[in-house]
């Protein structure tokens, strides 16, 4: 890990450079997308890393364009790829792969890392993972680069005009607080607290990603996490969603959008933007053949109960049609399942984005 990290963080001068000479005016005009997280949106910045929290086998990326694992926990596309399809842009790169320099640098970023949360905490049990405030610095790191190839000057108007997408929460659930029976988190906060608790640290944490120039913000809440097929597995006997993680959903999600609306009004404009992942997984897990899918329990990959035991890998069951799978994996949805989140991203209502959708911010971008 370490020498992947020193690479990384390492970027010759003759490099900058040279990659100036890539960089077109359309290209400083086009959009800059960045994006953190968890595995939800890990495009393989994990494969960088000495960690457990890896999806660099088959059969991840069965489905990818060249069939092959791509760190993405997912059998294609995940959702930053499919926002990038949708508003005309590259796919963010993972910020620790070699390949990202020059031109590429202009496309944005991929900073997200399976298995961490809002808390540090949260995702100890996967080793080297890039946490929340990790993520930012090297967010930072980035834009030092970007500077050096078109100047101080543009590299803010390229940060402060970029798209940027945050996914956290799952995991300071299902990876700290329902861990293991009596986890510390459990036994330090009543859930009702804890929820608080995360909400507040995420606050700072948004905060901060403003400091560092984020002006059009997507924060997705927490999904269904009692339904996904881990916890059908672990914590089901008759398929239906697990009740306790479900609370912690509906506890989570009502107070993250209020603080969102704390944080614009304190700021005076609609930086962060509210998207109902949970609602938006509901409609396919509650009623999964209205969306093409033949259910929504069991994985498509994995093994056990529903699928929903382990990660899933080469001696894992596979499904051979995986857009009839609402779940890819144990977790994470399938790309057919992600496309469907991102087309309510896109154009949902105020039911699923809240104060817009991103084809509204789009639009009301451009005139301004």
């Amino acid at each position: 890990m370490a020498s992947a990290l020193v690479f990384a963080y390492t970027i010759t001068l003759t490099s900058l450079v040279l990659g100036w000479g890539f960089c077109s005016a359309a290209q400083l005009n086009q959009r800059a997308f960045f994006v953190f997280g968890d595995s939800l949106v890990d495009n393989g910045n994990n494969d960088f890393l000495a960690t457990t929290a890896r999806a660099d086998s088959y059969p991840y990326g069965i489905d990818y364009p060249t069939h092959r694992p791509t760190g993405r926990f997912s059998n294609g596309l995940n959702i930053p790829d499919l926002i990038s399809e949708q508003i005309g842009s590259e796919p963010t790169m993972p910020y620790l792969s070699p390949a990202l320099k020059g031109k590429k640098l202009l496309v944005g970023a991929n900073f997200a890392s399976a298995g961490i949360g809002i808390l540090n905490d949260t995702g100890f049990q996967f080793l080297h993972i890039i946490h929340i405030y990790k993520q930012f610095n090297l967010f930072e790191h980035y834009q030092r680069r970007v500077s050096a190839l078109i100047g101080e000057e543009q590299t803010q108007q390229l940060v402060n005009q970029a798209l940027v997408l945050i996914t956290l929460g799952g995991n300071d659930f299902v990876n700290n607080y329902y861990l293991v029976p009596f986890s510390a988190r459990s036994r330090q906060f009543s859930l009702p607290d804890y929820v608080r608790y995360i909400i507040s640290e995420y606050r700072k944490a948004l905060r901060r990603l403003y400091d560092l120039g984020g002006r059009r913000v997507l924060v997705t809440g927490s999904g269904p996490l009692g339904c996904v097929p881990a916890e059908l597995a672990m914590r089901s006997r008759t398929g239906d969603c697990d009740a306790e993680l479900q609370r912690a959903a509906s506890l989570y999600n009502p107070q993250l959008v209020d603080m969102l609306k704390g944080l614009n009004n304190e700021i005076g404009a609609d930086v962060f933007v509210a998207a109902d992942a949970y609602r938006m997984h509901m409609d396919f897990v509650q009623d999964p053949a209205a969306y093409g899918f033949v259910t929504s329990k069991v994985a498509c990959c994995g093994q056990g109960p529903y699928n929903g035991i382990g990660l899933c890998t080469p001696l894992s069951n596979l499904c051979p049609n995986r857009d009839q799978y609402a779940f890819w994996d144990s977790f994470h949805p399938s790309e057919k399942a992600n496309r469907i989140i991102v087309q309510q991203i896109m154009t949902g209502s105020i039911k699923y984005m809240h104060p817009m959708n991103l084809s509204t911010i789009i639009d009301v971008d451009s005139r301004t």
